[in-house]
């Protein structure tokens, strides 16, 4: 396969699992990684990839990736997240899920939960569990963003803060070495500020690519969150400031 051709699938394979290793593309294309480490440096210059250590991610910036391009980001992972963070959801409980792939994933694996009470920002969320008839379902409304089926603004803002939940759920574009939680919709992170001081606990869900990106706008900290369910490696002095702090981290 010319190089020409290969790097229209290494792309798509870099939205599909969030990041490529050298040695996993030179597998399958059958060509050296010398040969891969070119690709991936044109690719870069190109400003399509950002090279990392063994491989490349999507390029960080100050605009997110298409919605669709982020549910097929480390779904596996997500999925493994979701279930350990829906485990630690008793039955009767008040719960805030927002906007984000990894939540939607967290909603499906609360399917079976009973007697619940949720509310969101989510319209995925919404429809995902409405398959569970023991969920009673409260949307918050606001500004429809049209590209991920959010609810954002003012709005939304005030409906929450009716709300005191017994635990929040909240995702994040990006996670940086000081355990900030980053995002890049400034309308969307004024709701999750606004979801955190309403909630009695608050658990992220963030796989470990999100390390490996970078958004311009902050959340909280991990500080705020009681438990944070990822899937990868922490960075110890991070892993450190967590244990101070008091947050739990859970690795499935």
């Amino acid at each position: 396969m010319s190089q020409t051709l290969r790097h229209p699938d290494i792309l798509d394979i870099a939205r599909r699992e969030g990041r490529v290793t050298v040695e996993g593309l030179a597998e399958r294309f059958g060509v050296t990684a010398q040969t891969i480490r070119r690709d991936l440096s044109e690719l870069a210059d190109a400003g399509r990839l950002e090279r990392v250590h063994g491989g490349a991610i999507l390029p960080s910036g100050v605009t997110n990736i298409g919605y669709a391009d982020r549910r097929a980001l480390a779904a596996d992972e997500k999925e493994a997240i979701a279930a350990a963070c829906a485990a630690a959801i008793p039955d009767s409980s008040s719960v805030f899920l927002n906007i984000g792939t990894s939540t939607e994933a967290v909603a499906r694996a609360m399917l079976r939960h009973r007697d619940l009470l949720v509310v969101t920002n989510n319209m995925n969320v919404a429809q995902i569990l409405l398959e569970n008839p023991d969920c009673r379902i409260v949307l918050a409304g606001g500004s429809l963003r049209r590209s991920d089926g959010g609810l954002i603004g003012a709005l939304t803002m005030r409906a929450i803060e009716q709300f005191k939940f017994d635990h929040a759920v909240i995702g994040c574009s990006a996670l940086d070495a000081d355990g900030d939680l980053l995002d890049f919709d400034i309308q969307e992170v004024g709701v999750s500020q606004t979801i955190i001081e309403r909630a009695r606990s608050t658990y992220l869900v963030a796989d470990a690519t999100k390390f490996e990106r970078t958004a311009p706008v902050r959340i909280a900290s991990l500080r705020d969150m009681e438990v944070f369910f990822t899937d990868g490696p922490v960075p110890p002095e991070l892993a450190q400031r967590c244990a101070a702090w008091g947050t739990e981290i859970r690795f499935v």
